[in-house]
């Protein structure tokens, strides 16, 4: 490494720690009354966390199990190992220097932060690659809302790792190939399949452009392709000796299981056998047939190895697929929100996407064409469910860092137009403003001061919405009978069945599970649509007050949630 660019690299790494750093501290303090008792800002950091905690409290690495969640022996979740490395890691080294606590709310500050400066620091590469100024383009990304939501303190759970794992991949198909990008890109897709499936469009994405620039005969496509081929067979081979858990032979392609790894193996010899044929087909016209004619066989016969895989929920309960997961607002598409949400998730990602499309035309470049690639995909999976908007939002910030290259250049005015354009938090802010208004109880029912009150019951099993249930699981001693995962189907069953039937023999399914608390949202319960608030049912009951003869309110009035206790025959309590 040259002397010039050995100084870019360390100006980029001090600028992204920079930058890091800064909007951490000022999140960590707007944050910190929730911090510092560990209510983390969404139920997956939540579960993560207690994950963590169960494995450093002696749980087996294998063993993914959440016991208190969910009917006995509890829930085998969907996730691996892979996420809970570093915050444990960091938890074990801080709590020989500090208090557990303490160390623990360090330890979920500061993995973000990483995370952030990580993400950060590959978007400067991918702009210098792009020749683009590396420090506006990080400017960029530290600004792109939604995706600055998954680098939040607190946000230890995977998603923000998938994010920086996707622009790895990225930048690796951009620029001259070469083997050591091929193996970056291996690692990068396999590492992120092991942690799951939510970035599997666009992984599929860097897969394809890597291909078309071996097709295409670019320099060092073949060396790229090759080393690709090789680091994601490796790779996954090693993931299967190393994060294969008690869950592995789940059926279902809904995590790493035994069902994805094959067909991701299948998959994996598709580049290895293209690659391998570059050393002798130097004809584009019949490198394009074997392109062709390799990749859908491998397609093929991976879905006729892993059938699953064409539905990753596996065999969700209808009625749990139509009053729960039909809710879920991360899986909503794009144009079933208020325009006030899809302004604020998509704004940014369709004003990226506009200039890539732009960029791509005036330049005719393959890298520039890569990245588009990439954004269609990321737009696409998000006009099909919003869990797609952050990486949607963070891949339009190199083709916005050179809008406002080209806006600089050629006037004042439309430099002072293209710098607000780029600027994610502001679509957040219009968003906020134009979103209508709801009540103040959807988060008081999970604020710190609610859990603990929970947490001050004697232990039990409580019955309650998915989403309280996922923070109480964290900060009480209970076991919970649902939860927002779909592997839980007997007891988000028994769940929504409770709270949808009249409340007398509503008591017989509370009984029967072995309840001993119930607990309801005045203003939440979304999941259960409409019919949450049907008077002759237990919630709507609960939610008109009229609280049946088997409880007793526990909770004071006014107080949200509202507690109930089972009493009577059987009560333990």
């Amino acid at each position: 490494m040259g002397t010039g660019r050995l100084f870019d690299a360390r100006r980029d790494i001090g600028v992204a720690l920079a930058l890091a750093l800064l909007l951490g501290l000022a999140w960590t303090i707007r944050d910190w009354p929730h911090l510092a008792v560990l209510r983390l800002p969404d139920t997956d950091d939540g579960m993560r966390l207690q994950q963590v905690r169960d494995w450093l409290a002696g749980q087996s690495f294998a063993d993914l199990s959440q016991h208190r969640l969910g009917p006995p022996p509890g829930l085998t979740m969907h996730w691996s190992r892979v996420a809970d490395l570093l915050p444990a890691g960091l938890i074990l080294i801080l709590s020989a220097l500090l208090d557990p606590t303490t160390a623990t709310v360090t330890a979920v500050i500061v993995v973000p932060i990483l995370y952030f400066a990580l993400a950060l620091l590959l978007l400067a590469a991918i702009g210098r690659r792009l020749g683009l100024s590396a420090i506006g383009t990080m400017v960029i990304g530290g600004l792109a809302f939604p995706a600055t939501t998954l680098f939040l303190p607190g946000r230890i759970d995977h998603h923000g790792l998938q994010l920086v794992l996707v622009l790895a991949l990225l930048r690796s198909a951009i620029g001259p190939g070469s083997l050591r990008d091929g193996v970056v890109a291996g690692l990068a897709t396999a590492l992120s399949l092991a942690i799951g499936l939510e970035t599997a469009p666009l992984l599929a994405a860097g897969g394809v452009a890597l291909s078309l620039r071996w097709l295409g005969g670019e320099q060092g496509g073949q060396a790229r392709l090759a080393g690709y081929a090789v680091a994601l067979l490796l790779a996954l081979a090693a993931e299967r000796a190393g994060f294969a858990n008690l869950g592995w032979r789940y059926s279902a392609c809904d995590g790493f299981t035994a069902v994805l790894w094959r067909a991701a193996m299948c998959v994996a010899m598709a580049p290895a056998a293209i690659a391998l044929a570059g050393f002798a087909i130097q004809s584009r016209a019949i490198r394009c047939v074997v392109l062709l004619g390799v990749g859908c066989g491998a397609l093929v016969a991976a879905l006729w190895i892993s059938p699953a895989c064409l539905s990753p929920y596996g065999d969700v309960d209808p009625v749990l697929a139509r009053r729960w997961l039909a809710n879920v607002a991360e899986a909503q598409p794009l144009f079933a929100i208020p325009f006030g949400h899809g302004l604020a998730q998509a704004g940014l990602a369709l004003i990226g996407l506009a200039a890539a499309l732009w960029l791509a035309w005036r330049r005719r470049s393959a890298d520039w064409a890569v990245l588009l690639g990439f954004q269609i995909t990321a737009m696409l999976v998000l006009l099909v469910q919003l869990r797609g908007a952050p990486a949607a939002a963070i891949l339009a910030t190199p083709a916005l860092a050179a809008m406002i290259a080209a806006a600089r250049a050629r006037s004042t005015l439309a430099l002072a137009l293209a710098w607000p354009a780029s600027a994610g938090i502001l679509y957040g802010l219009a968003g906020d403003a134009l979103a209508p208004r709801t009540g103040p109880d959807a988060a008081a029912c999970t604020a710190p001061a609610t859990l603990a009150r929970i947490a001050a019951l004697p232990p039990g099993l409580l019955a309650a919405p998915v989403d309280l249930s996922a923070f109480a699981l964290p900060a009480t001693r209970h076991r919970l009978l649902a939860g927002p995962y779909h592997r839980n189907t007997q007891g988000n069953r028994a769940m929504v069945d409770l709270f949808l039937t009249p409340p007398a023999p509503a008591e017989t399914i509370a009984r029967r599970w072995g309840v001993d608390y119930v607990a309801l949202c005045p203003d939440g319960f979304d999941e259960l649509g409409a019919k949450g608030r049907a008077p002759d049912l237990l919630a709507g009951a609960l939610r008109a007050g009229q609280v049946p003869g088997w409880l007793a309110q526990v909770s004071a009035p006014g107080e949200t949630p509202r507690v109930y206790r089972l009493v009577g025959r059987g009560t333990r309590h």
